[in-house]
């Protein structure tokens, strides 16, 4: 975060990386996001994510709760815009839209700068899928609930993503 906040568009740039790492979206989720799909009815950034399918992987549109750093990036970056001229929330200096893959391009660029070696586009989602899922049972769910969140149709998709973590098996096995 403090490096992409030294960055040509800071306020962009940490919505992009929050929309992936706090909201779990692929970057084809994050250039097709539009400003109807993060609005309420009256308008203003909601609290919730309406992703629908066309903006999505195959038949995966989801609603997802808005994380509160997510929310207030996108009301900072809407801030930053002398008026919401298009209906994508991301675009570039040229165009009201992006693609995909200048998403895809951004991250490797990030990363690259940074000295992360192995990190992508999806690295964020992985991180969101992987805190998920540790913390879904804390509050009555299961992991059905991260797969929703994921977008996945297959709960084995889900599992993919999931880091194993040595220390909590210890600790659950002490537990027993």
């Amino acid at each position: 975060m403090a490096y992409l906040s030294t960055t040509r568009y800071p306020e962009r740039n940490r919505l992009i990386f929050l929309l992936s790492a706090k909201a779990g979206l692929r970057a084809k989720e994050i250039a097709h996001l539009t400003w109807r799909m993060a609005f309420d009815a009256a308008g203003q950034v909601g609290h919730a994510i309406h992703l629908t399918n066309d903006a999505s992987k195959g038949m995966s549109g989801r609603v997802i709760p808005m994380h509160p750093e997510v929310r207030a990036a996108l009301i900072a970056y809407r801030q930053t815009l002398a008026k919401v001229t298009g209906e994508y929330v991301i675009g570039t200096e040229r165009m009201s839209s992006t693609s995909p893959q200048v998403i895809v391009n951004m991250f490797q660029r990030w990363y690259r700068h940074l000295g992360f070696v192995g990190c992508s586009s999806h690295s964020g989602r992985r991180t969101f899928i992987t805190g998920a899922a540790r913390k879904i049972s804390f509050v009555g769910g299961s992991l059905r609930d991260v797969q929703a969140l994921a977008g996945h149709s297959n709960l084995r998709t889900t599992q993919r993503y999931i880091e194993e973590n040595a220390d909590a098996q210890r600790r659950v096995v002490q537990q027993l």
